[in-house]
């Protein structure tokens, strides 16, 4: 099992989710069109920064009325089992209501979830009460708006969830962002973390070419040699570690 630090996530956090999706690639352990959430997913409060956590996961409806408590989780039991993860809790919801009837979370829910330590909140269905949420600074990331809770109804806790097109596990590590979220695979998210910066140094090779006076197309041929060069070159670095 590996055990990451509170100083490798706060890593992780230093950089956009895009940047941690291109750093993933050069680690060659999965399809690059797999692994995070599609489109669907968007950020509720784009100018909040990277989160980085683990996910809580759970199963959520509201289309209908509930009968009885049957296997249905209460909101006390699912904070209970944020100990059972690794870091931080990131709570993610699948809406099983195709389209989602009602919002998942308001700020009661959100401020509850805080307290007990998770830093955002995910769900494939809607949200509410954003203006309450932002204020308390929980990022959170949604399929849409919707104004009422319906009848909410939290039903499994810690399964597997499909969220935005990605099957999310419990306990998986996500990085998510205003450009939305990726999951990273926890055995390499040390030297994912530890290469980020100089994957981000070699992309302003050719960037900072660019922002220099006026470019030509030697000046951009020339530059992105550098850059490509030096993706090699880490590209190389990862696989002697392998």
């Amino acid at each position: 099992m590996t055990t990451l630090t509170t100083d490798i996530l706060q890593k992780l956090a230093h950089f956009d989710t895009p940047t941690i999706c291109n750093v993933i690639e050069l680690f060659e352990v999965r399809p690059q069109n797999v692994g995070y959430m599609d489109g669907r997913i968007q950020a509720c409060f784009p100018e909040m920064p990277p989160i980085v956590g683990f996910a809580a996961t759970a199963t959520f409806r509201s289309a209908g009325a509930p009968h009885g408590s049957g296997t249905y989780s209460s909101l006390d039991n699912q904070v209970e089992r944020f100990a059972e993860l690794d870091g931080p809790p990131i709570v993610v919801f699948q809406d099983l209501d195709n389209p989602p009837a009602a919002a998942t979370f308001g700020e009661v829910m959100c401020t509850t979830y805080k307290a007990f330590g998770a830093i955002g909140l995910i769900t494939s269905g809607a949200g509410r009460d954003l203006d309450q949420v932002r204020a308390i600074h929980f990022p959170c990331f949604t399929s849409g708006t919707i104004c009422s809770h319906g009848y909410p109804q939290t039903l499994n806790i810690h399964i597997p969830v499909h969220v935005g097109g990605t099957m999310i596990y419990p306990n998986d590590l996500l990085h998510g962002d205003c450009n939305g979220v990726t999951t990273i695979p926890v055995d390499i998210a040390s030297e994912v973390a530890d290469i980020a910066g100089e994957f981000v140094a070699a992309e302003m090779i050719l960037i900072n070419a660019l922002r220099a006076g006026t470019p030509t197309p030697a000046i951009l041929k020339e530059a992105r040699a550098a850059s490509k060069d030096r993706m090699v070159e880490l590209r190389n670095q990862v696989t002697r570690r392998k």
